[in-house]
């Protein structure tokens, strides 16, 4: 970040900062403290963090039925004549997400009481990614990894260039402005997860004064469902294993150069 503001590579901080220990610890400064959330119902009738939960039930609740409904056309329509089955190991998460959808629209249109809080969801969703990066780590077998080092240490290696050139090369000419505020949000998604981005977003931009982090939540709408942990990303060991791994890296390059070809020519700077 200090490297980017001695460069003029930043348009909001100017300055260079040192990072506090109490930032690095993750410690939140007494006065600069605010609410988790807001209560929405008397706790002698609900708890408002078990009703949120209950959302959260709801939402998985809704993807449940649309996954197992899909699973079902498949099996009984293209499944049997063309022998290809590919939703069944799909998992929940993306159709969860969808669930989410309808739930939002059906309490903005019904809910006059506004129960439900965006902060309150918002601490959910901290805890419920902690909890899956425990699982994540705590399941994760090394004795595959060493089996599979060597690629997947090209993998890594690759991944990371790849990142680095996406962001110091091509997103200065993608984003018309403000691109390094943009552009880390992306680098720090790609390399690590989306609350990464967020984090390097915050530290070039601390009073959100650029459209960064709001251009990334629209950009959120369209990519978490999709590659992010989404339909593809979940579907693409099963591709793989149903038309071969040659097919699979075709129809990625071709989606890679559309999108790269919508971005160098359509929006990068004027």
């Amino acid at each position: 970040m200090n490297y980017a503001v001695k460069r003029g590579k930043t348009e909001i901080i100017t300055n260079e900062r040192e990072i506090s220990l109490k930032e690095q610890a993750g410690i939140v400064e007494f006065d600069n403290r605010v609410s988790a959330g807001k209560l929405t119902t008397r706790t002698e009738s609900i708890e408002p963090l078990s009703l949120h939960f209950a959302y959260v039930g709801v939402a998985i609740g809704i993807g449940y039925v649309i996954q197992q409904a899909l699973i079902f056309l498949e099996t009984t329509t293209w499944g049997p004549l063309t022998g290809t089955y590919l939703l069944e190991f799909i998992p929940l998460f993306p159709f969860a997400m969808i669930g989410g959808i309808f739930l939002q629209i059906f309490l903005d249109k019904f809910d006059i009481y506004r129960t439900l809080d965006r902060d309150l969801i918002v601490r959910i969703q901290g805890f419920s990614l902690d909890v899956l990066i425990v699982s994540a780590i705590a399941t994760l077998s090394l004795t595959i990894i060493g089996e599979n080092l060597i690629p997947f240490l090209i993998l890594a290696v690759v991944g990371i260039i790849w990142n680095l050139v996406a962001f110091i090369y091509l997103a200065p000419i993608m984003f018309p402005s403000y691109w390094f505020e943009r552009g880390s949000g992306n680098f720090g998604q790609s390399m690590g997860m989306t609350a990464t981005g967020i984090l390097l977003m915050k530290l070039s931009d601390p009073d959100n004064k650029s459209p960064a982090l709001e251009g990334f939540g629209y950009k959120q709408l369209l990519f978490e469902p999709i590659v992010g942990g989404g339909i593809f990303t979940a579907a693409s060991v099963t591709l793989i294993f149903q038309f071969g791994p040659e097919v699979v890296l075709v129809f990625s390059l071709v989606m890679l150069l559309l999108w790269l070809s919508i971005g160098l020519f359509y929006f990068r700077k004027k």
